[in-house]
């Protein structure tokens, strides 16, 4: 008989957790070792003694909260940070049904093989240096220069911002010695996309992940009046960056649809009226779940500058700033989360995602599954973000039937 989740106990959470960090735009900004997200650390860490499960942290900063005795455990989560003006959901439902479900199989007593965790991984939204930093740290993939040379989205060095908190550069590095042995994890999240919604369907299992790469890029050409100087000797920044965004999104729609290439964070100068862009400053995004196609973008996009800098007399320089490889979820995770969902009588859509999660992460050690719910619209990272309550309840129930079934 299938467990289910005290409801209206996680939407109160969710509700409460929501109020912190809300903004006066109406969202919710709570960047990671800010002032929102240490006052919502507090609240989560009180939740967990509440529930009487085992609380911990690791060294950087990911939150734990322990139900049953040793062995490799069955791990559950997301992330509680937020984008700037983000919504409630991103992340946070996540960690909370995942409390919720440790906090429903503690009280009915079930007897299991495993222990479960819940996790709350720090950063997931990348304001600090990259996407990521808490499971990554879990993991023990990240780099020692990047964390000390990196500019956090604050515009400060990230051991300026971890002066203020109990962790360091060297602690987060060391994170993964603290790590558990991890049987399985799994992730409940909203789609952040409209597919759910418009197909009709309750639960979205997700078969595979996309891979990106971040850039940073800039043109370099020559500034000069806009009104004396002819089109063929200008040196025009802007017009590089334009073509670049244009021929490498016909270009990644045409032979590779489903990826995508997005130019976003354009800053030119000189600015004015009359004056001819002679630096244009850029951050460029490509995704896809396909390692190939990554590269194949990556090769057209050097092909293409190339050809950019020669016909218009500019210079192009760029620094990678985050990548992250495509995962694809083992067949018997999604197998597992089907037929749980089918026991429960929810309708289940298989689809992709193309906004990168803590599981892909976690894929590189141990098996993994993510479930989405709909979000309305398909809106994300905004204030507008909302879901259908009862699209929750059953996304909740099928994490914490899944978990069972993960750790008998």
């Amino acid at each position: 008989m299938a467990v289910e989740i005290n409801f209206e106990r996680l939407r109160q959470d969710i509700l409460e957790l929501g109020q912190i960090g809300r903004d006066a735009r109406g969202g919710v900004s709570r960047p990671s070792f800010s002032q929102a997200d240490l006052e919502a650390r507090a609240w989560l860490k009180e939740k967990i003694k509440e529930a009487e499960l085992l609380y911990r942290e690791d060294g950087a900063g990911n939150i734990f909260a322990h139900f049953g005795g040793e062995g490799p455990v069955v791990m559950a989560g997301s992330h509680i940070d937020t984008v700037f003006n983000g919504g409630l959901f991103d992340g946070s439902i996540g960690v909370l049904a995942a409390l919720e479900a440790l906090r429903r199989i503690k009280e009915e007593n079930i007897s299991l093989a495993r222990p479960l965790e819940m996790v709350s991984f720090t950063d997931e939204e990348g304001n600090l240096v990259g996407d990521f930093l808490g499971s990554r740290a879990f993991v023990g993939v990240l780099k020692e220069k990047e964390l000390r040379e990196g500019l956090t989205s604050f515009g400060r060095p990230l051991e300026d911002i971890l002066s203020h908190t109990p962790y360091s550069i060297e602690s987060i590095l060391q994170a993964h010695q603290q790590r558990p042995e991890v049987a399985a994890f799994l992730e409940l999240h909203i789609e952040q996309g409209p597919v759910l919604e418009t197909e009709g369907k309750d639960i979205g299992v997700v078969e595979s992940i996309a891979g990106k790469q971040d850039w940073l890029g800039v043109f370099l050409g020559e500034s000069g009046h806009a009104g004396t100087t002819p089109f063929e000797l200008r040196h025009d920044a802007f017009l590089a960056l334009a073509e670049l965004a244009l021929k490498t999104t016909h270009y990644v729609a045409s032979q590779h649809y489903g990826s995508f290439f997005t130019v976003s964070s354009v800053k030119t100068t000189p600015r004015g009226f009359s004056l001819i862009p002679g630096r244009a400053e850029f951050t460029l995004d490509f995704r896809s779940t396909s390692p190939q196609t990554l590269e194949e973008i990556a090769n057209f996009i050097h092909h293409t500058v190339e050809s950019i800098s020669q016909t218009r007399g500019v210079e192009f320089q760029y620094k990678i700033i985050d990548t992250t490889q495509p995962v694809t979820i083992e067949p018997e995770m999604i197998q597992l989360l089907e037929e749980t969902a089918q026991n429960l009588g929810y309708s289940c859509l298989r689809l992709s995602s193309r906004a990168g999660h803590d599981t892909q992460i976690l894929a590189a050690i141990t098996r993994v599954g993510l479930i989405f719910i709909p979000c309305e619209d398909g809106r994300s990272h905004s204030p507008e973000e909302n879901i259908r309550w009862e699209d929750l309840l059953k996304g909740a129930n099928l994490l914490l039937n899944a978990l069972i079934q993960l750790a008998k």
